[in-house]
C-alpha cells in the first residue's frame, strides 16, 4: 500500500438539524465517543503518512474544543454542499504531494479499517479513476429501514458499469427499488480529482454542490469507476435523528 501516497478529507462542517442539538454533527455522541473520534481511531490504525484534513464550518470552535486545535483542519465558511467542502480542502492537500484522495464522511462511526483497506488495495489494483464503497441491502426493513430513505441509488448501465449516484429525492420509482446504495466513501485519483471538480455544478433546489457529481462526470469522460462492497451492511449506517442513533446503539 502507498501509505505515503493516500490523502484523507474528512467532511466534518455539517449541523445535523435533523439530530435536534445545537453540536456539530460530528460531535454527535456513540458509544459515549463523539462520531469523529471513532472514525479518527480507525484512520489511526491504518498508518499513513499523511494527516487526514477535517473539513470543519458550523461550530467549528466547538470541534477544535472536544477534538483538540493538533488536527489538520480547514473550514468551509458557507455550507454549500459535500462537493463545496471538498474542494475547499485543495490548496491545503495539494501543499503535500499526494496520489490518492479517500473522501469520508463525519457521520460514519462504524466505518471499518477493513473497509477502507478493501477500497484502496481495489483501487491500487485495478487502477480506475474513482472507487467507492457500496451497500448492497436485501431489503429495507426493520433496521434497514432508514437506508431505503436517507440512501441515494447507484445507478449501473446496461453493462453493469457505474453510471451515476441519484439521491433519494431525486430518484424515481424504479430507482428507489434498486438495492445498492451510496455509503458515501470515495476514493479518487487526486490529479483527476482535482483537474475536474471545478466542473461540479450547483444544485439550484438546495444551492449546494454535491460531490456524486463527481461520478457521473467521470462516466462522461468514459474513465473507470470500480464499486467495493463493504465488508460489513452496518458500517454503512450514518444516523441523522436521534430515532435512528437509538437503533445503531441497539444493534452494535
Amino acid at each position: 500500500m502507498k501509505k505515503d501516497k493516500i490523502q484523507i478529507i474528512i467532511l466534518a462542517g455539517g449541523k445535523g438539524t435533523r439530530m435536534k442539538s445545537e453540536e456539530p454533527k460530528a460531535l454527535t455522541l456513540f458509544k459515549g465517543k463523539p462520531f469523529l473520534k471513532h472514525i479518527l481511531e480507525t484512520i489511526q490504525t491504518l498508518d499513513l503518512a499523511l494527516k487526514p484534513i477535517i473539513v470543519v464550518g458550523y461550530k467549528k470552535e466547538r470541534i477544535f474544543e472536544v477534538m483538540g486545535k493538533d488536527n489538520n483542519y480547514v473550514t468551509q465558511e458557507e455550507q454549500l454542499g459535500t462537493g463545496h467542502a471538498v474542494l475547499v480542502a485543495r490548496e491545503q492537500a495539494n501543499k503535500i504531494s499526494h496520489e490518492m484522495i479517500l473522501i469520508l464522511s463525519s457521520d460514519q462511526p462504524l466505518v471499518s479499517k477493513q473497509t477502507i483497506e478493501k477500497i484502496i488495495s481495489t483501487h491500487l489494483e485495478k487502477q480506475p479513476t474513482i472507487t467507492l464503497g457500496t451497500a448492497i441491502v436485501p431489503d429495507y426493513e426493520g433496521w434497514r429501514e432508514g437506508l431505503y430513505s436517507n440512501f441515494g441509488r447507484i445507478i449501473r448501465d446496461t453493462n453493469g458499469k457505474i453510471e451515476k449516484l441519484v439521491e433519494f429525492k431525486n430518484a424515481n420509482d424504479q430507482e428507489k427499488k434498486i438495492k445498492e446504495v451510496n455509503p458515501a466513501i470515495y476514493l479518487f485519483d487526486a490529479k483527476w480529482l482535482w483537474n475536474n471538480i471545478d466542473k461540479m455544478e450547483i444544485d439550484p433546489t438546495r444551492n449546494e454542490y454535491k460531490l456524486t457529481d463527481m461520478i457521473h462526470i467521470a462516466f462522461s469522460q468514459n474513465k473507470e469507476i470500480e464499486g467495493v462492497p463493504i465488508i460489513n451492511l452496518i458500517e454503512s449506517l450514518q444516523p441523522n435523528s436521534k430515532e435512528e442513533l437509538e437503533i445503531l446503539e441497539k444493534i452494535t
